[in-house]
C-alpha cells in the first residue's frame, strides 16, 4: 500500500464523503471519484483496495458499495497527511517554543532542514512568510534573526486577527449538515472535555488544541489569504503564551471553557450567539499576548542590567 501524504489525505477524505451516504450506496466511478478527491484515477484505484480490503466497500469491477461507515480509528492519523509545508509550520513552532527563541537570536536554515528532515528550500520557503511580516531579518550571507514583536505590532495583529476569524465564522454556521467540519468539530470538543477533566497534569497540551480549533474555524472561509495569516497567528501567540508561566493551568482553564461555549454557539448555528463566544474569547486572547509581550520587555531590561 502506498505510504505516501497524497495517498493518505485522498483516503481520509474519501471516508469523510463515505459518511455522507448510504451504507449500501454507491461510490460512483473511478473518475467521479478522482474528480471530488482531487487525485489521480491511480490514487483512487489504490484507496478503493484498501477500502475493500478493510471491510468499508466491496469494489467488484464497475460496482462499488459501502459495507460500513467509517469508525474514527479507519482514519489515518492527521500527522500522517500533513504536506511538507505543513510538516515545517509544526517543527518550526515546536522548535521556536520549547527552545526560548529570544529576539536577536540567529536561525540557520540548514541546521533547520537537518533537525527536521526536510529541505533547505522548504525551510526558505516557510521562512518568507515571517520575512514579509517584520518578524525575521534575513542577512546577505543566508542567515535569518528573530527580531520578536512589539505591542503596536500585537494589536494590529489582534484586529485583523478578529475580522479573519468573525468572518470564518459566519462561512462555518452556515456549512451544510454533512460537512467533515462538524464531525471534526465534535472531535475537537471530546478533546477539550478530555484535557479539562485532566487538567491538573496536561495542562501544557493546550497549545496544541487550540491552534487545531482555530485553524478548523478559518479552514471555513475557504479563503487561501485566511490560511496563510492563521499560520502568522498561531505561532505569534503560542510563542508569547509560553513565555507567560504565570497561572499558566488557570488561564488555559478558563480558555477551555471560553472553547467550548464557543463550540455550543457554532453548533446551536445561531451566528448572533456564535459572534458573541468568538469575541469573548479572542478579547481574552489579546489581553494574554499583550500581558506575556509586557513580561518579555520587562526581563530583557532586567537582563540589560
Amino acid at each position: 500500500m502506498k505510504t505516501n501524504t497524497v495517498y493518505k489525505r485522498a483516503y481520509n477524505r474519501c471516508l469523510e464523503h463515505m459518511g455522507g451516504l448510504q451504507v449500501g450506496g454507491d461510490l460512483g466511478s473511478e473518475t467521479e471519484l478522482a474528480q471530488a478527491l482531487g487525485v489521480s484515477r491511480t490514487t483512487v484505484r489504490s484507496v478503493l483496495a484498501a477500502l475493500a480490503e478493510a471491510g468499508l466497500a466491496s469494489v467488484d469491477g464497475r460496482g462499488k458499495r459501502i459495507l460500513r461507515h467509517p469508525a474514527e480509528s479507519d482514519f489515518y492519523p492527521e500527522f500522517e497527511t500533513e504536506s511538507v509545508g505543513a510538516t515545517v509550520e509544526k517543527k518550526f513552532m515546536e522548535w521556536i517554543l520549547q527552545g526560548d527563541c529570544k529576539p536577536g537570536q540567529h536561525i540557520n536554515s540548514l541546521d533547520l532542514a537537518r533537525q527536521f528532515g526536510v529541505s533547505t528550500s522548504a525551510i526558505r520557503e516557510y521562512l518568507n512568510h515571517f520575512n514579509h511580516f517584520g518578524l525575521l531579518k534575513k542577512w546577505p550571507s543566508g542567515g535569518w534573526v528573530f527580531r520578536g514583536f512589539t505591542e503596536d505590532f500585537a494589536l494590529e495583529l489582534s484586529e485583523v486577527r478578529e475580522l479573519f476569524e468573525t468572518r470564518s465564522v459566519q462561512r462555518f454556521v452556515e456549512l451544510p449538515a454533512d460537512s467533515p467540519a462538524w464531525r471534526k468539530l465534535d472531535q475537537i470538543e471530546r478533546q477539550h472535555l478530555v484535557l479539562l477533566d485532566e487538567i491538573d497534569r496536561r495542562f501544557t497540551d493546550f497549545s496544541d488544541l487550540d491552534e487545531r480549533f482555530h485553524r478548523l474555524i478559518n479552514d471555513a472561509s475557504a479563503n487561501r489569504f485566511i490560511g496563510n495569516f492563521h499560520n502568522i497567528i498561531s505561532m505569534i501567540f503560542h510563542y508569547h503564551y509560553q513565555w507567560n508561566k504565570a497561572e499558566e493551568k488557570a488561564r488555559n482553564t478558563v480558555a477551555i471553557q471560553e472553547h467550548l461555549a464557543y463550540i455550543a454557539a457554532l453548533k446551536s448555528r445561531d451566528l448572533e450567539a456564535a459572534m458573541i463566544t468568538c469575541r469573548a474569547h479572542l478579547k481574552t486572547a489579546r489581553t494574554t499576548l499583550l500581558r506575556s509581550i509586557s513580561q518579555i520587555d520587562t526581563h530583557q531590561m532586567a537582563d540589560a542590567r
